[in-house]
């Protein structure tokens, strides 16, 4: 049976672990010395007192260099962290309302996507109707046109409102990304 590759293995070979007979060496400047036996690369990053680390497999011959691999490897590894810290998930959030919302319901689900909009997050706006309200779509659809006008300065209509059984439904997408201000956020939340 097939023994599956270990995820954890490291994505560069080096020293020994290169196999080719011949490497595109840099130094440990940046400069570039030129196509080199694997042979002479190792007695070179031996010298050195540095590692010879491949990281270029795929080239013609493959490119290697000569460097500190903890050292590289630590370096990346923040790097990569550095990137998911600022990396922000853009979430949905839904919010429900009714054909004959009161103002102050109104106002209060209207700071909430304020808040979810300058956040960076998606707003879903559910507008749900009961018994007989269906027969009256216009209520519902005025209440979504309303919301969508009152944040205009915050976030654009990514989904036009639908109707899908007893709901009717429409996305919001924020304009900021987030960590920005949006020079609206606060005409609209006194609005709101």
């Amino acid at each position: 049976m097939p023994v599956a590759p270990n995820a954890n293995r490291d994505a560069h070979r080096i020293n020994e672990a290169i196999r080719v007979p011949q490497v595109r060496l840099i130094d440990a400047d940046g400069n570039m010395i030129g196509i080199v036996s694997r042979d002479d690369a190792l007695n070179r990053a031996a010298d050195a007192g540095l590692d010879l680390v491949e990281v270029a497999a795929q080239a013609e011959p493959p490119v290697c260099k000569l460097l500190d691999y903890g050292k590289f490897k630590y370096e990346s590894q923040k790097k990569a962290q550095e990137a998911r810290k600022k990396h922000k998930t853009i979430e949905i959030k839904e919010l429900k309302f009714r054909p004959n919302i009161d103002d102050n319901d109104y106002n209060v689900k209207m700071k909430h996507a304020v808040k979810f909009l300058t956040e960076g997050d998606k707003v879903k706006i559910t507008m749900r109707f009961r018994g007989r309200e269906v027969t009256h779509q216009d209520l519902g659809m005025r209440v979504l046109m309303r919301v969508a006008g009152d944040l205009v300065e915050l976030g654009k209509v990514e989904q036009r409102p639908t109707l899908e059984g007893r709901q009717m439904t429409m996305v919001l997408a924020p304009l900021v990304q987030p960590g920005e201000k949006a020079e609206g956020a606060d005409k609209a939340a006194e609005k709101a």
